[in-house]
C-alpha cells in the first residue's frame, strides 16, 4: 500500500484537493496534525484509525517519531494519509517524511494542498502579487526554534520591495520589522496579520511596519507586508452571517448539506447530532413487502428523504414502479428521488403533508405511504378522506442520540439553533435542557415550530419556504447585522 502526504489546505475544508478527498476516502489509517480541519476526518472511513500527532513548540511529539509511525504503517500494508496543514512541502516537512518513506523503502504519494502563504491572504481580501504593486512574493518563516531565522536575508528582502509572507511570525513581528526597516524598508509598509485565515472566525488587522510590534497578536497568524497588504477586496469576511455560529441538529449523515448552506453563508456551524436514524420495530418487514408490491399501487407518497432511501433500497432501480404515480412532501424530498433516478409527478407548493393533502387528486384507489414509524396521522386520513385506500408502511424510527457534553457546551455559546423536524427539538432538549438553548431559534416549518413552542422554546423565525435553503435564508434575515465587538 501507499502512504499519502496530503495538504489539509490552511482551515477552510472546502479547500481539501480532489485528490486529497480522493485518498481519505481509501484510508486505512490517518496521521493528522492540529491545523487540519477537524472535519476533514470525516471524509475518512468510520474504520479508519485516526491518530493525533499534532504538536506544538515543545510539545510531546517529535518529528522522528511521526516519521517512524508512517513507516511502520506503510509496511504493514496499510493505507496511510499524513493529513497536514496546508502544503505538505511548504514548512510543513513534508520533504523530512518523504525522506524517511523513500529510505525505508516505503511507497509514497504527494499531495499538495493550498499554501496559507496564499490561500490566507487571498481570503483576506489582499493579492500577494497586483499589477503595478508587487510582480513577486516571497514566503519565509518567521520562527526558528526562539529567534528570528538568521538563514534569512531580510536585508535583502528589503531591498526586494514586493510582497513578503511571515509564517508562524508572530512572537518575533517586532524583531522582523525592525530586521526589514534597518534594511531599508520604510516604516509606512502596509502590512495585515490574518489570524485564523480561512475560518469562519477569520479576523484581519492591519497595520505599518513601525507598528506591528503594537498589535495585540496571537497565533496561528498570516503575516503580510507590502504595498499589496493596504489593498482591501473583501469577500470572506463580508459574508452575511460572518463570524456567527449556528447549531445543526440534524442526524450525522443528513448534517452536510445545511452545514454546507450555512457555510457558504459565512456561518460557523456547530453539529449536534440530536437524532439517528434506525430500522423501524419490524426491522422494515412491512416495508419490504410492500415495495414487492409496489405495482398494485396507484400512488406512492413520500414526506422525507429518508424515507426515499429506505424505500428505493428495496429495489434493483427505479423500473420497478412501472407506471406507478409519485408524490413528494417538499422540493428535498423530490430532490432525493431524483436522485434515485425518479420524477416526482406531484410536489406542493406548501412543503407540509396539509400541503400534499390540498393539492393530491380525489380517489378512489390505492396509495403507498411510507414514512417514519410514529409520523402524524395527517397525510393518511386525509387521503383516506379523499376516497383513497391508504397501507402505511414504517420505513424509520427517530431515536434520539446523545451528544458530549463538551460539544453541547460549546452549542450553548452559538448564536443560534436551526430545527428541522419535531424530533429534533425534543431530542436536543433532551440532552442540553432549556438553559443550552441559543437565543436565536430557527423551525423549518411550522409543525417544527409548534414542537419547539411545545416545549416552551421562543421561536425567533420560521421559514417560510419550508426547505434548507428557506432555513438559511430565514436566519440570514434574523442574524445579518454585525456581531457584538
Amino acid at each position: 500500500m501507499t502512504v499519502y502526504l496530503v495538504g489539509a489546505g490552511p482551515g477552510d475544508p472546502g479547500l481539501i484537493t480532489v485528490r486529497g478527498a480522493q485518498v481519505l476516502a481509501l484510508a486505512d489509517v490517518v496521521v493528522h496534525d492540529r491545523l487540519a480541519e477537524a472535519s476533514l476526518l470525516d471524509l475518512a472511513p468510520v474504520t479508519a484509525e485516526r491518530i493525533d500527532v499534532g504538536k506544538s513548540p515543545g510539545g510531546p511529539v517529535r518529528q522522528d517519531e511521526i516519521n517512524a509511525l508512517l513507516v511502520e504503517r506503510g509496511r504493514a500494508g496499510q493505507a496511510v494519509v499524513r493529513l497536514k496543514g496546508g502544503d505538505p512541502f511548504v514548512f510543513g516537512r513534508g520533504g523530512e517524511e518523504a525522506a524517511a518513506l523513500l529510505a525505508a523503502g516505503v511507497p509514497f504519494e504527494v499531495v499538495p494542498g493550498v499554501s496559507a502563504a496564499v490561500g490566507v491572504p487571498a481570503y483576506a481580501g489582499i493579492p500577494v502579487t497586483h499589477r503595478g504593486l508587487s510582480t513577486s512574493f516571497t514566503v519565509v518563516t518567521g520562527h526558528s526554534r526562539h529567534q528570528v531565522d538568521d538563514d534569512i536575508d531580510w536585508d535583502a528582502l528589503a531591498r526586494v520591495g514586493d510582497t513578503i509572507v511571515v509564517l508562524m511570525g508572530v512572537a518575533h513581528r517586532a524583531e522582523i520589522a525592525d530586521r526589514l526597516m534597518a534594511g531599508g524598508a520604510p516604516a509606512d509598509t502596509p502590512v495585515a496579520a490574518i489570524r485564523w485565515g480561512t475560518r469562519p472566525d477569520q479576523h484581519t488587522t492591519r497595520t505599518t511596519l513601525a507598528e506591528l510590534h503594537a498589535c495585540p497578536l496571537e497565533p496561528p497568524v498570516t503575516i503580510v507586508i507590502g504595498k499589496v497588504a493596504a489593498l482591501d477586496l473583501p469577500w470572506f469576511e463580508s459574508r452575511p452571517l460572518f463570524g456567527r455560529r449556528v447549531v445543526v441538529t440534524r442526524a450525522r449523515h443528513q448534517a452536510s448539506g445545511l452545514v454546507e448552506r450555512l457555510r457558504a453563508v459565512g456561518a460557523d456551524p456547530v453539529e449536534v447530532a440530536t437524532i439517528e436514524i434506525a430500522d423501524p420495530d419490524d426491522g422494515g418487514a412491512a416495508l419490504r413487502t410492500a415495495a414487492a408490491h409496489v405495482r398494485d399501487y396507484d400512488w406512492v407518497c413520500f414526506t422525507s428523504p429518508n424515507a426515499v432511501e429506505r424505500f428505493v433500497g428495496c429495489f434493483l432501480d427505479a423500473r420497478a414502479f412501472g407506471d406507478v404515480r409519485v408524490a413528494a412532501v417538499g422540493p428535498g424530498t423530490a430532490a432525493a428521488l431524483a436522485g434515485a433516478g425518479i420524477v416526482a409527478d406531484l410536489v406542493p407548493e406548501r412543503s407540509l403533508a396539509e400541503g400534499l393533502v390540498a393539492t393530491f387528486p380525489h380517489g378512489p384507489g390505492r396509495v403507498l405511504l411510507p414514512q417514519a414509524a410514529g409520523a402524524r396521522p395527517v397525510l393518511a386520513d386525509g387521503l383516506a378522506a379523499k376516497g383513497w385506500t391508504v397501507t402505511v408502511a414504517p420505513a424509520y424510527r427517530t431515536v434520539p442520540a446523545t451528544p458530549s457534553a463538551d460539544l453541547l457546551a460549546s452549542a450553548a455559546k452559538a448564536d443560534a439553533i436551526a430545527f428541522t423536524s419535531a424530533s429534533t427539538v425534543t431530542s436536543y432538549l433532551a440532552s442540553a435542557g432549556p438553559a443550552a438553548v441559543p437565543p436565536v431559534v430557527a423551525c423549518i416549518g411550522p409543525v417544527t415550530a409548534a414542537a419547539a413552542e411545545a416545549e416552551g422554546l421562543t421561536v425567533t423565525v420560521t421559514a417560510t419556504d419550508h426547505t434548507l435553503d428557506g432555513l438559511v435564508a430565514a436566519l440570514v434575515a434574523s442574524l445579518a447585522v454585525p456581531p457584538p465587538v
